[in-house]
C-alpha cells in the first residue's frame, strides 16, 4: 500500500487527524511516510496547513508537502477561481504523489472536504486523483446522527468509479456516545460496503506528538499498523459487537 488516499464524508471530520494517526504506526513501523494536501484552503501564509499538522502528530520522521494554498476556507476550485489563481488539478497531485512514492514508503494524500469536492474548474476531484493512482482510498466518518447516508453515498461514488474502498475510520469518537452514536457502530461497515478500521477519540488531535504516536496504535486496526477492535469499540458502546463492524 505505498499510497492512501483519504477522503471524509464531510468537512472538519478528522482527516487530519487519522492521516496523522496512520503516518505515526507507520513511521513506527520503519516506514518512511509523506503526507501530500494536494490543495490547502482557509489559511495565511505561513500558518500550519493540514499536512503540517499531521506530520506534526505523526512525530519525526514524516514529512509534509502541499502543493498549493488559497486563502478563502471554500472548495479549492471555488478559493482558487476567487483568488484569481491556477487550481490543482488532478493530474498534478497525482503526479506529486507518484513522485513521493519514489522516496516514500507510504504516501498519504489527504483532500478537501469529501470525495467530489471539486479542485479545479474542470470538475476534477479527489476521486480522480484516487483514479489516477489505482490507490485504494479510506473514508473519515463522523459518529453521529446523518453519517449512515454520508458513507453509504460516499461508498456507492467510489464503486461507481471502479475505486477500493480501504475501509472506514470514525474521525472523533466522543467521549460520551449518545444512543445515535451506539447504534451507528453496527451499520457503518454495512453502509460504506468496507470495514470498519478503527475510532479516533474525540480531542486526540490536541495531545502532544510523542502521546499521540503512543495511543495511536489504540484508534486503529491491524490493517492500518494497529490493535483496535471493533467488538470491543461496539461492547464498550453498550452494543452487541457485530461481525459485520
Amino acid at each position: 500500500m505505498p499510497t492512501l488516499v483519504v477522503t471524509g464524508t464531510n468537512t472538519d471530520i478528522g482527516k487530519t487527524v487519522v492521516t496523522g494517526a496512520i503516518a505515526a504506526l507507520a513511521r513506527a513501523a520503519g516506514q518512511r511516510v509523506a503526507v501530500l494536501k494536494p490543495a490547502q484552503t482557509g489559511l495565511a501564509p505561513g500558518e500550519p496547513g493540514d499536512a503540517h499538522v499531521a506530520a506534526r502528530l505523526a512525530g519525526e520522521g514524516v514529512d509534509a508537502f502541499e502543493l498549493a494554498r488559497f486563502p478563502e476556507p471554500l472548495a479549492p476550485a471555488t478559493s482558487a477561481r476567487r483568488a484569481g489563481m491556477r487550481p490543482v488539478t488532478p493530474q498534478e497531485a497525482a503526479d506529486a504523489a507518484r513522485e513521493l512514492a519514489d522516496t516514500y514508503d507510504l504516501v498519504l494524500v489527504e483532500g478537501a472536504g469529501g470525495l467530489l469536492v471539486r479542485m479545479d474548474g474542470e470538475g476534477g476531484t479527489l476521486a480522480d486523483v484516487a483514479g489516477l493512482l489505482g490507490a485504494p482510498v479510506l473514508t473519515v466518518a463522523a459518529p453521529a446522527l446523518g453519517t449512515l447516508n454520508l458513507v453509504r453515498l460516499t461508498g456507492e461514488a467510489l464503486r461507481a468509479r471502479g475505486l477500493t474502498p480501504r475501509g472506514v475510520v470514525i474521525g472523533a469518537w466522543p467521549h460520551t456516545p449518545g444512543l445515535a452514536e451506539r447504534c451507528n457502530v453496527e451499520e457503518l461497515a454495512e453502509m460504506a460496503g468496507a470495514p470498519l478500521l478503527g475510532a479516533v477519540p474525540q480531542g486526540a488531535g490536541g495531545l502532544a506528538p510523542e502521546q499521540f504516536a503512543a495511543a495511536a496504535t489504540g484508534w486503529l486496526a491491524p490493517e492500518l499498523g494497529g490493535t483496535w477492535d471493533a467488538g470491543r469499540l461496539a461492547r464498550n458502546a453498550g452494543q452487541p459487537a457485530a461481525g459485520r463492524a
